[in-house]
């Protein structure tokens, strides 16, 4: 599989899934903007049938190398990104188990185990979803109470977490503070965590977010709202070398993970 065939996949799945980011793409291109993906994130658990080592493999394979490596301790996650030539970063994550209960870690041993060995070894690893059927509401909201991230991972599963416009190459949208304006303009909802632009100029990344839109999903208790997948926008800067930064504001990306997190209207 090249590079565009995973992408143009994983694009499928989330903007099926996920139909405010089509709303979203589709703005854009609506206003003349030709949108570039900035990079693409995953989520997993630490897991070893299951981990960064293991999702990584499918754009290793496709010309992707290792570039940087990411602690987010309040959080307990890990992460690295990934990089090709012409191609959009890829962020992968995994939760760092032994941080938490002992539910925690028995439902994550509970998901991996139900997962088909064959699909373990597989290149369809990370476009299928949830393995683990059927999920329930109740071990939901119990997970949900340790770590969002963990929620969010055990109904969803193996897809992609959210997609990221690159901001430099917009045309008339050339900073966050617009792009922000036309999201809250068309009534979408910006994740004020941590203020609505994460990092600064100086930081060499700026970076904002739409919160993720409630979506149906169907737990062993009946059909309940939950949040969903949400799109990212990134402005990056260059360095004393002209280069634009191409890595990652561990800080920042702390608050975009709480993009998905359940908040009140």
């Amino acid at each position: 599989m090249t590079a565009q065939q995973i992408f143009d996949r994983l694009w499928k799945g989330y903007t099926t899934q996920n139909p405010s980011v089509q709303k979203v793409y589709d703005l854009f291109t609506a206003n003349g903007e030709t949108v570039e993906n900035d990079h693409i994130a995953f989520r997993t658990f630490d897991d070893p049938r299951v981990n960064i080592e293991v999702l990584s493999k499918l754009f290793i394979k496709a010309g992707y190398t290792y570039a940087g490596e990411y602690h987010f301790e309040d959080k307990h996650l890990y992460a690295r990104h990934y990089e090709m030539e012409g191609g959009p970063r890829v962020f992968i994550s995994e939760l760092l188990s032994k941080h938490f209960s002992p539910f925690v870690q028995q439902t994550i041993k509970q998901c991996v185990d139900a997962i088909p060995s064959e699909l373990l070894t597989s290149d369809e690893l990370i476009f299928s979803g949830c393995n683990w059927l059927p999920v329930s509401y109740e071990v939901y909201e119990k997970l949900r109470q340790e770590s969002e991230y963990a929620a969010w991972l055990y109904v969803h599963g193996f897809r992609a977490n959210h997609f990221t416009v690159s901001v430099n190459h917009l045309k008339k949208f050339t900073n966050l503070q617009m792009v922000n304006q036309l999201l809250k303009d068309n009534g979408f909802r910006i994740n004020d965590s941590g203020g609505e632009i994460k990092g600064t100029p100086a930081e060499l990344l700026e970076q904002s977010s739409i919160r993720s839109e409630m979506i149906e999903v169907e737990f062993a208790e009946g059909v309940k709202e939950i949040p969903g997948c949400y799109y990212e926008f990134a402005l990056r800067y260059p360095d004393t070398d002209g280069k634009l930064y191409s890595g990652f504001i561990a800080k920042s990306a702390d608050k975009i993970f709480e993009s998905t997190d359940l908040v009140k209207k």
